[in-house]
């Protein structure tokens, strides 16, 4: 399948944008649950971090299908929509996944570590996107 992501919109799927994304799931009685998030872009995926048992990874293994918003920081009439499904999660390099979103959006890796916590990592395949301005 071709890559549903338009050339164009991929300078605010970008690291140097610092653009954040609104992840929208749908919970377990149908009611819709967005949350903005750090995220990054290889180029084939969507890739996001949580922790286990927060409440995106409880939807995520229940609904694995999801939507997002990125609004372009330098003009919020610009954004691209995009929607897809969760193909990848991994625990193997979580922490240090969540240190470089932390770099990129902060400037530095000093993500705290939190007593008990599993971080997890997120790749979602676009599979449809929609673009204004």
């Amino acid at each position: 399948m071709a890559n549903a992501i338009p050339e164009r919109f991929l300078d605010i799927l970008g690291r140097e944008a610092k653009a954040f994304a609104s992840l929208a799931l749908v919970t377990k009685d149908g009611t819709p649950h967005v949350t903005p998030m750090w995220f990054d872009y290889d180029g084939e995926h969507i890739i996001f971090n949580t922790a286990r048992r927060r409440v995106k990874d409880r939807i995520l293994h229940r609904h694995p299908k999801v939507a997002l918003s990125v609004q372009d920081p330098k003009n919020p009439y610009r954004y691209i929509q995009i929607r897809g499904q969760v193909v990848d999660e991994t625990e193997e390099g979580a922490f240090d996944n969540i240190c470089s979103l932390r770099e990129k959006y902060w400037g530095d890796r000093n993500y705290p570590r939190r007593e008990g916590e599993q971080r997890v990592i997120y790749r979602v395949k676009p599979e449809a996107a929609n673009t204004m301005g």
